[in-house]
């Protein structure tokens, strides 16, 4: 491939990581404090129908971005409910979650906008926008520099930039602040926490909704910043794929961030080169390169990953000892 074709593969893969990234961290810090969540999938679904439905209503995409979040924050706290307080199996809470908003989207936007569980297109201006960033046409001029940085680094949303600055300040709250170390401890040990007079059940909760707004932002992303409006399962797997990102990553920002990268990448090759044709073999199916990414997340995580450890009180229910 030449530069251009490169930049613009790079580009898209940048594009279609933005929700995987902030999904994948949110699964961090939830998985970090002990609570297992496969639910993303369903939290960022229903934050993408909310975002839409919002900003389509109000004509704000501000409003529309706050509704995702709270849809998200919202279903965040019935899965610490039922993980946290009533000490319920957290699988089964997270794959309610899923089935309840992949059926409520479809519900309430039929009887919403009538239009069989879509939003309505939406406008420019209820839409994230393209941002160009400084000295965009100072290094135009500049080769290969200027190129990358015009078609790769500027002209992204500010969901985008808020999804790549969401990385070192997740870095920084787990390993250089007091919360982060309590965090991560209440994963490893939150016997230990206990003891130490910190509540489990106050930093458990602080770290689903944490879970949920950056599954909120992942969703309003997908709506109002990649697409123009929801449509139904939109979310096409990508909380399960942000699962495999963490696994892959094992549960680390920097190597998350990398991980969602390459995720995005496959994704973005596979669309790029749909009906390619390979000299004797022929035309590839365009079913086989839709596929393709997910594929290779079976095969990364088989072969390339190599022992994950999750953290030690991951998925048990704390119950403090009398």
């Amino acid at each position: 491939m030449d530069l251009a074709t490169t930049l613009q593969v790079l580009d898209s893969g940048l594009r279609l990581a933005t929700p995987l990234l902030l999904a994948c961290l949110a699964g961090l810090f939830s998985e970090r404090a002990g609570i297992f969540d496969i639910g993303l999938e369903g939290k960022m679904l229903a934050a993408a129908f909310c975002a839409a439905a919002f900003a389509s209503v109000t004509g704000s995409v501000w409003i529309g971005l706050l509704a995702g979040t709270a849809a998200s924050v919202a279903l965040s706290l019935v899965h610490g409910l039922a993980s946290i307080t009533l000490k319920g199996n957290q699988l089964i809470s997270g794959v309610a979650i899923n089935f309840l908003a992949s059926g409520m989207t479809v519900l309430v936007g039929q009887n919403w906008f009538s239009m069989g569980g879509q939003t309505p297109q939406l406008r420019p201006e209820e839409r994230f926008g393209s941002i160009t960033l400084p000295l965009t046409e100072t290094l135009g001029t500049v080769p290969v520099v200027g190129p990358v940085w015009r078609e790769l680094i500027s002209g992204h949303n500010i969901l985008v930039y808020v999804a790549l600055a969401a990385v070192p300040l997740t870095w920084w709250v787990l390993y250089r602040t007091r919360f982060g170390l309590r965090l991560r401890a209440v994963g490893e040990n939150p016997g230990a926490v206990d003891t130490a007079g910190v509540s489990v059940v106050r930093l458990r909760y602080m770290a689903v909704i944490i879970c949920g707004v950056l599954c909120g932002i992942a969703g309003a992303y997908l709506s109002t910043g990649q697409s123009a409006g929801f449509i139904r399962e939109m979310t096409a797997g990508k909380g399960f794929i942000a699962l495999a990102a963490l696994i892959f990553a094992k549960w680390r920002p920097w190597p998350a961030l990398g991980a969602c990268l390459l995720f995005g990448v496959l994704e973005a090759v596979a669309i790029r080169f749909q009906g390619i044709d390979v000299p004797g073999v022929g035309t590839v199916p365009v079913q086989f390169m839709q596929a393709l990414p997910y594929i290779l997340t079976v095969v990364i995580l088989a072969g390339f990953v190599g022992k994950a450890i999750p953290p030690k009180a991951g998925g048990r229910p704390y119950v403090k000892e009398r």
